[in-house]
């Protein structure tokens, strides 16, 4: 996608830049090398999953934006920018202070910094048991945490809020996590959710309103 603000499209390209980089270094990795090393990667949505949630957060009309996984900011940055198109405030969650330190720098390059909200921990403990309201959300943390994060931020889905899951066809060493997240989201009578081949694949979760009853 084209952003608007060039200064957006600065910070896109720096971002597109260092994965080239890496795809090259991780291809000279020995062989299972890769696991020990992966908080070194960017490891991005990607550039169609990103205009993805950029379409998604402005055309919802979002208030309040969730991500779960800040990392380096990849996906923060569509979404942030999407926030201040639509007068969004995102919030953005991630255990990992120096990446997030990262990510603001990013977004401060790209003018986005005051449209975001970073905090550092635990996403279950930073959730809260649904105190706050989300009309997006994103999930892109390590796979193994992906219900416990779900039965956190369910309570918390606005009526019609969407939530987007990356990462449900590939690596396919994470198949066993997403088949489990998968059952989490089908158990809920009020959420219905579709897979689509973007990326390395998103589930797209809607939230039915409560005029609508389920068929």
């Amino acid at each position: 996608m084209r952003f608007a603000d060039p200064r957006v499209a600065d910070v896109f390209a720096e971002y597109a830049a260092r994965h080239e980089r890496e795809l090259a270094a991780a291809r000279d990795l020995p062989r299972g090398a890769f696991g020990a090393r992966r908080d070194e990667f960017l490891l991005p949505v990607g550039a169609e999953v990103g205009a993805f949630l950029h379409a998604l957060v402005i055309g919802r009309g979002a208030r309040h934006v969730l991500e779960l996984g800040t990392s380096y900011g990849y996906s923060t940055l569509f979404l942030a920018d999407a926030a201040r198109e639509c007068g969004a405030k995102l919030v953005s969650i991630d255990v990992d202070a120096a990446k997030q330190a990262y990510a603001g720098q990013m977004l401060e390059r790209a003018g986005l910094r005051e449209h975001v909200e970073f905090r550092c921990g635990d996403a279950v403990e930073l959730l809260g048991g649904g105190r706050e309201t989300w009309d997006v959300v994103l999930l892109d943390i390590w796979k193994d945490r992906y219900v416990a994060c779900f039965e956190a931020v369910y309570p918390g889905l606005a009526e019609e809020a969407i939530m987007v899951s990356d990462n449900m066809i590939y690596p396919e060493g994470a198949r066993e996590a997403v088949r489990a997240y998968r059952a989490a989201v089908k158990g809920k009578a009020d959420l219905q959710t579709v897979l689509l081949p973007l990326g390395s694949g998103i589930e797209v979760t809607a939230r039915w309103s409560k005029d609508n009853a389920r068929l």
